[in-house]
């Protein structure tokens, strides 16, 4: 989005500095070093950083090229820029996949093929962590990016049909705008 890629020094200073450990802690507990993740959508290298501390061998994905550098100088952590809608996973191989508010602009009607498109690059039986924001409809924000909301039972019904298991499900508010609700999930790959 043309926002990212604009405002990249902003939105690290933005997120960087946010401990991640609440939603991160979950899915590490499902994973052992050096489990190989594939961080989609890494923004400022935050989570990435956070992982490679703990031991796992992590490597970015970054549409806007501002924050692709930042997160790489962040993190020390290898970052693929692309598009996720054009870009072949196929040819990665990760055991788990960040996707933190990476897939918060997707319409409903596209998140199943760009999450399927995502989820090539996982090994069978590996695991996936994504958070989307609570509500109903879409809304536009200031920078006028749109951003599509979710109720849990139709994300539910969403990760089933496309061959994954909820492993765990939590919500939480927003460290940087305390009127957002994040749905966090852990998934596995079950089919």
């Amino acid at each position: 989005m043309d926002y990212y890629a604009k405002n990249a020094k902003a939105y690290y200073e933005q997120t960087a500095s946010v401990d991640p450990s609440s939603f991160l802690q979950p899915f590490s507990e499902c994973l052992t070093p050096p489990a190989r993740i594939l961080d989609v959508g890494c923004g400022s290298g935050r989570d990435l950083f956070w992982f490679r501390r703990r031991g796992y061998e992590t490597i970015g994905f970054e549409a806007s090229p501002g924050l692709a550098e930042l997160a790489r100088s962040h993190s020390q952590c290898p970052v693929i820029e692309g598009d996720f809608e054009n870009f072949d996973f196929s040819f990665l191989s990760a055991d788990a996949i960040l996707l933190i508010g990476a897939l918060v602009h997707i319409p409903h009607k596209r998140l199943s093929v760009i999450f399927g498109r995502i989820a090539r690059a996982l090994s069978p039986g590996g695991k996936v962590l994504i958070s989307m924001k609570e509500g109903e409809g879409e809304f536009i924000d200031d920078h006028e990016r749109r951003f599509c909301l979710w109720r849990k039972s139709d994300l539910d019904v969403q990760f089933q049909s496309l061959g994954f298991g909820v492993i765990e499900f939590f919500q939480q508010i927003s460290k940087i705008r305390g009127d957002d609700v994040w749905l966090g999930y852990v998934l596995e790959k079950i089919a």
